[in-house]
């Protein structure tokens, strides 16, 4: 039998002026809205943040407009805290004593850190090492607290029967208005460079391999590679590690709390363990209010002009 070839021939609905008829356009399909969804995965975040943290934001800008004291209501005084903190001399010492523990915590911090990665990054990716880093931030505060204030003890301290065997004498390094300070600073520079270390160093492995090769084959060294390829590169996670540190070395309490106490002579009364005086000790809760509120709108007013000087928001890898 032959094959038979049928001829299809399309037929296209013209109009009376024998142009095409486009037919009807039908029901568009429905979009899934997946918002609902949304907002129920959201939500156990957002009650957390509703409950832990706006509640008593706003509980805390009303204390700052009263005079409470945890034993009575709270009587409503409107800006008498803040009138009286203006004038309040040991609220500007606690200010300055913290801005000096932040500027030294945070450099020495920071230098140290990036010391570190770059080690990490251009000499050894050890894992060991990674975790030996992680151990102190892993540490309780308290415990940081304790450990380092046996160690510098000035009778039994393991470090002064080693400055002292070496023939540089005991000091009182928690005891000194002048040491006291600064050797706070460098037990939470002990406690916290692990952690920025291994932040830089994530950092740095998203560097290109290939802006080093091509360096070195120009002739550029390890110095030259670090602050003209690293450092530039490194900009956004730098900030962000700068301005963790700033919010966190404003926070500063627990070691206070358990090696000085505010002492000696206020060397290291911080405004954090100034908050607590007030509120706990004096029970002047509306004034210690009054504190944080202002705290609160430093540490946004430093954050802000950090990401701006820093350029947070933009990297120079394409």
């Amino acid at each position: 039998m032959g094959a038979k070839t049928a001829d299809v021939q399309l037929r296209v609905p013209v109009g009376e002026a024998g142009r095409p008829v486009t037919p009807a356009p039908g029901p568009r399909p429905r979009r899934r809205d997946d918002r609902r969804a949304a907002w129920l995965f959201l939500s156990p975040a957002l009650i957390g943040f509703a409950v832990f943290y706006a509640y008593p934001t706003i509980r805390g800008i009303y204390y700052s407009l009263t005079d409470y004291n945890l034993l009575s209501p709270p009587n409503f005084v409107g800006g008498d805290n803040y009138s009286q903190l203006i004038g309040d001399d040991e609220f500007w010492n606690a200010l300055k004593v913290t801005g000096y523990y932040v500027v030294t915590n945070i450099v020495s911090q920071t230098v140290l850190a990036l010391l570190l990665a770059t080690l990490m990054h251009r000499l050894t990716r050890s894992v060991a090492l990674r975790a030996l880093l992680l151990v102190p931030w892993l540490v309780p505060n308290v415990t940081v607290g304790l450990l380092w204030m046996w160690m510098l003890d000035a009778n039994l301290g393991f470090v002064n029967h080693i400055t002292d065997a070496l023939g540089l004498g005991t000091t009182g390094f928690l005891t000194s208005p002048s040491w006291a300070m600064p050797s706070v600073a460098l037990i939470n520079t002990w406690a916290y460079t692990g952690y920025t270390a291994l932040l830089l160093y994530a950092g740095m492995l998203q560097v290109p391999q290939y802006l080093y090769e091509s360096a070195a084959l120009d002739g550029a060294g390890e110095l030259r590679m670090f602050t003209r390829i690293t450092l530039p590169l490194l900009r956004p996670i730098l900030a962000l590690v700068l301005v963790v540190s700033l919010i966190g070395s404003f926070q500063i309490f627990d070691t206070i709390a358990v090696t000085t106490k505010g002492g000696p002579v206020s060397s290291t009364r911080v405004i954090y363990y100034y908050i607590y005086e007030q509120a706990f000790t004096s029970f002047h809760m509306g004034y210690a209010s009054a504190v944080a509120v202002v705290l609160a709108l430093i540490l946004g007013l430093l954050t802000a002009i950090q990401m701006r000087l820093l350029r947070a928001s933009r990297s120079d890898l394409a």
